[in-house]
């Protein structure tokens, strides 16, 4: 998956996590997106079977969709919590982390997780 379908699937379960229901024009409000590129990327996720559609247009994850999401956000909030346990300022790490979170290998990041379990703050 690319690291835009990544990002969708992270804002669908954020917004699921705060609100009953969620749509495109959550996605896009969230985001700061137009809703054609929402309505798009939507549809790439229905399509490959990360997310479901009901009749009134609202958006839940699949199985799959959800475990995707999960593990983006939680690469998105171990990282965040390493760069401001090292010093750096709280924006400055959750912005640092959205762009490394889709490119860090999973032996890299269990490494980081474990040293954070181990002598994190």
């Amino acid at each position: 998956m690319r690291e835009s379908g990544e990002m969708y699937l992270e804002t669908i379960l954020i917004l699921t996590n705060q609100q009953n229901a969620v749509r495109s024009i959550d996605i896009a409000e969230y985001m700061n997106y137009s809703k054609p590129s929402v309505s798009r990327a939507v549809n790439m996720l229905k399509n490959e079977g990360y997310i479901l559609i009901d009749e009134r247009g609202n958006i839940a994850l699949t199985k799959n969709g959800r475990e995707t999401a999960e593990k983006i956000y939680e690469r998105h909030t171990v990282l965040s919590k390493m760069f401001e346990s090292l010093g750096v300022d709280h924006e400055t790490a959750v912005d640092d982390a959205c762009k490394i979170e889709h490119v860090i290998s999973d032996k890299t990041f269990d490494a980081v997780k474990k040293h954070l379990e181990e002598y994190g703050k």
